[in-house]
């Protein structure tokens, strides 16, 4: 399916630089790119890598040099906007007709179905479940009893509902994320671990994503939270009496020890480590494997393990980078120490003599 530029200028609302004649036939990235496609500049400073792309044109940002340019143009004011309604355009979502209810299904008969469900094979829903209208649970799902879903939540294969978990509105949990297990307490007692309470739920507030793999451990006693519009990526592990706040962007491999509390629109990046029972503050960002043995002041910017503040790090960074320079300074210090003492004890002698 051949297009001009001219028209895909149209569909995004930028300005050709260039011939508006020549034709495309798909949209891909610079690394992928066939000669037939279209591909995406977003920054000044992958210029270079035009040169060896393949692709017949180019979407790039209102303020690209233009002589760096070495094919026809699509100038736009945002990039990315513009490039996913022209990977739209050759690639369209593919439209998924609902059909209901599957009789391989097994659903308990005290649960309750609102209309416009769309149950897949091989769900199991338990007793006294609740599933809001326009929901859909794909193949695989298990809800165990006294779930409460919303209206408009998807489960993706796979994912697993404990007791009692509670899913707000236009929540999205993906492929094998597990919800409401048992939290990882124990108690020791005459040479034994013993589970401690596991008498809690997990509640996920409205338009919350939880990516696949991920897992979040009921409470102890009441609930563990995910506040609304928060984004968990993938394989993230949040333990039980978590309270995680609103609008909280949360990485792959993060692991949240129990008892900890976020304010709202914290961000974690990959693989941060937060032991338990911390409280990190509104707006604070917490860099790739920063280590968070302690409380973390709001607004905050912390990484490195044990996480500190960027002014300490740098600070420590900086020291770690004059060690070799220090380490020779000390060695002549203590050779000239050396030959003090010698020519002290030298000069001792010959007085005595």
């Amino acid at each position: 399916m051949a297009v001009r530029l001219a028209m895909l200028a149209q569909l995004v609302g930028g300005q050709v630089i260039g011939d508006d004649s020549v034709e495309v036939q798909g949209a891909a990235t610079l690394l992928d790119a066939g000669p037939g496609d279209i591909t995406l500049v977003d920054k000044n400073m992958k210029s270079d890598r035009l040169a060896a792309t393949q692709a017949r044109a180019v979407v790039v940002p209102a303020n690209f040099s233009t002589a760096a340019l070495t094919m026809p143009a699509i100038q736009v004011a945002d990039v990315h906007q513009a490039f996913t309604a022209i990977v739209t355009y050759f690639r369209p979502p593919r439209q998924h007709s609902r059909s209901g209810i599957s009789p391989l299904a097994a659903i308990h008969p005290t649960a309750r179905i609102a209309e416009n469900v769309e149950i897949h094979p091989a769900v199991t829903i338990g007793e006294d479940v609740q599933i809001g209208p326009g929901s859909t649970l794909h193949a695989g799902v298990h809800v165990m009893a006294g779930c409460r879903l919303a209206e408009n939540v998807t489960v993706f294969p796979n994912a697993v509902l404990y007791e009692d978990t509670v899913i707000g509105p236009r929540s999205v949990i993906h492929a094998g994320a597990v919800l409401g297990c048992y939290g990882f307490g124990y108690k020791f007692f005459e040479g034994r671990h013993l589970p401690s309470a596991q008498l809690g739920y997990v509640r996920i507030e409205a338009d919350v994503d939880i990516g696949a793999g991920t897992t979040i451990d009921r409470g102890t006693y009441g609930p563990t939270v995910i506040g609304e519009g928060t984004k968990i990526d993938n394989l993230v592990m949040i333990a039980h009496n978590c309270r995680i706040g609103r609008h909280n962007m949360i990485c792959s491999q993060v692991g949240i020890a129990g008892s900890t509390t976020t304010g709202d629109h914290v961000v974690m990046a990959g693989q941060v480590g937060v032991r338990d029972h911390v409280q990190i503050g509104q707006g604070a960002i917490l860099g790739a494997k920063a280590g968070v043995s302690h409380d973390v002041p709001a607004g905050a910017f912390m990484f490195g393990t044990p996480a500190r503040t960027q002014w300490e790090q740098k600070l420590q960074y900086a020291a770690v980078a004059k060690l070799p320079d220090m380490r020779r300074q000390l060695k002549a210090l203590q050779q000239a120490v050396d030959e003090l003492t010698r020519d002290a004890a030298q000069a001792g002698n010959n007085a005595a003599a």
